[in-house]
């Protein structure tokens, strides 16, 4: 009869069996970073009642203070970046982020004091707009996944990576998962959604290995990462590749390539180091049960379906980068990946779209989240203008810098920005700043890593995140000072690395 007690590797004497699994509290807080208890909102957070005032207290005194400006200044205003100071406050508060979206959105409306007509007028164009197409783009990756799910294609690929590196030892299995999980990201486009779909395959093969919870969420974490970043459909990364207008291969070369080659390099000096660190408490071990796992469901034509969906990317993939191919091409790329997979892999025309929306009904709040993004930095950009009092005050100042400060410069500020909304975020900074370092000669290949580190390096750190949190959760560990060491330990060489190729280029 099977037993809850934690399963340490041979010879270690187990441990309290009590702290091997987490509270139900904590596991619903972290199903609401990507496992499909999440329900209709993405970005679900529990607040304390006391941190929820907090935040209704802010966002009231933020609007009611835009309201008197709407009343009291000309426009443009250096005032127009109030809104995104306050989004900020309220995201770093732990506000949702689609109800702090609404109130900084607010807040421009109130600020520029245009008539409700105006403002609808905004909205009806947002929904054209790059931002919102990149929030569709991930809402179909999630449907995409949801039919690798249903088709067995997700199983097939966590395995076949898992048995062509082997089990022989630990270093085999942790280089594996990493692999495991950055295919299956970089596929998809999505970490948190990825991770889900592989951790239920990936957590016995690490808990008989004798790895801990730490461990594990280290390596999923790391390979998801990576993967996130070679993703050549992922939001983010579509934007990159817009606005440094680069192709796929450029954008792999010098940029997202470095980083997850650096990445899955020093994990596997990370990963042993934070397995000693944690097995000694005895405390972080996996269950008996969970080392067993579920019984493998079966599908016969998972073979035929994953042949037809890997044959197919790498297609999408050689097409974008040789026609150039801009952002709106995943927009057809992912559907026709669902539906070719979903009919190899023996699904009717039904279930394809039952599946397509059952994956991206899970994301629409990330749909909602980049359109309403989309109306307030258009509202901030054609009413407000900040950025060009910014730039009339201290452009020269900006324009007389060499292009390695400025580059380093700008790769920093993203850190600073909106977490949830890379792909919003890198639009933004090419905006502001793209045309200064355009005429401060900064080429199209260091932009590429300026714009791709000002929106993956806050995914390591310094500061939590919802990645880092997904991937502790979904490893089914509690302990985020582990993860948070681990983004540590990449962000800081890949700073030094970025900062010696931009040296190169400018």
């Amino acid at each position: 009869m099977p037993t809850s007690r934690p399963t340490n590797p041979p010879g270690r004497a187990e441990k309290r069996p009590e702290a091997a699994t987490a509270p139900p509290e904590k596991e619903r807080e972290n199903a609401s970073y990507g496992e499909e208890e999440s329900g209709g909102n993405a970005y679900a957070v529990g607040l304390s009642p006391l941190r929820r005032r907090i935040c209704t207290v802010v966002a009231l005194l933020g609007l009611v203070f835009s309201a008197v400006l709407g009343f009291t200044v000309d426009k443009p205003t250096m005032w127009g970046l109030l809104p995104i100071l306050l989004y900020a406050a309220l995201c770093l508060l732990g506000m949702d982020l689609v109800v702090g979206t609404i109130v900084a959105l607010v807040s421009a409306v109130f600020i520029a004091g245009k008539p409700p007509t105006a403002v609808a007028e905004v909205l009806g164009t947002s929904l054209g707009d790059m931002v919102t197409m990149i929030g569709l783009i991930i809402v179909l990756g999630a449907g995409v996944g949801e039919i690798l799910r249903v088709t067995g294609v997700a199983d097939m690929i966590v395995s076949a990576i898992m048995r062509l590196v082997g089990e022989r030892n630990r270093h085999m299995v942790t280089l594996g998962v990493m692999l495991a999980c950055l295919v299956l990201v970089a596929s998809l486009g999505t970490l948190a959604g990825a991770l889900a779909i592989a951790a239920p395959i990936l957590i016995p093969i690490t808990a008989r290995m004798g790895f801990t919870r730490s461990a594990t969420a280290s390596m999923m974490f790391v390979g998801g990462c990576a993967g996130l970043a070679l993703a050549p459909f992922a939001g983010s990364n579509v934007a990159i590749l817009t606005a440094a207008d680069v192709n796929y291969l450029t954008y792999l070369r010098v940029g997202a390539g470095p980083l997850a080659v650096l990445s899955i390099i020093l994990a596997m000096i990370i990963v042993p180091w934070m397995q000693r660190r944690t097995a000694a408490t005895g405390t972080d071990f996996y269950t008996a049960e969970e080392a067993a796992g579920t019984a493998a469901k079966s599908y016969p034509k998972a073979g035929r379906a994953t042949a037809a969906f890997v044959l197919l990317l790498i297609a999408s993939v050689v097409y974008a980068t040789i026609t150039n191919a801009g952002t709106a091409f995943p927009l057809l790329a992912l559907p026709l990946l669902a539906i070719v997979t979903g009919y190899a892999g023996g699904l009717s025309s039904v279930d394809i779209a039952t599946g397509m929306y059952r994956g991206g009904s899970k994301l629409l709040s990330i749909f909602l989240l980049f359109w309403l993004l989309a109306a307030l930095f258009m509202i901030i950009d054609q009413w407000l203008k900040p950025y060009d009092v910014i730039l009339d005050t201290f452009g020269t100042q900006l324009s007389h810098m060499a292009g390695f400060p400025f580059a380093v410069a700008i790769g920093l500020l993203g850190w600073v920005g909106v977490p949830g909304a890379t792909a919003a975020q890198v639009v933004l900074l090419d905006k502001v700043f793209g045309g200064i370092g355009a005429s401060l000669g900064v080429s199209a290949s260091a932009w590429v890593i300026v714009l791709l580190w000002a929106s993956k390096g806050d995914t390591y750190g310094p500061f939590p995140n919802a990645n880092m949190i997904g991937a502790m959760g979904l490893a089914r560990s509690q302990n985020m000072r582990n993860v948070l060491l681990t983004g540590w330990l990449v962000m800081l060489p890949a700073c030094v690395m970025y900062a010696l190729l931009l040296a190169v280029m400018t």
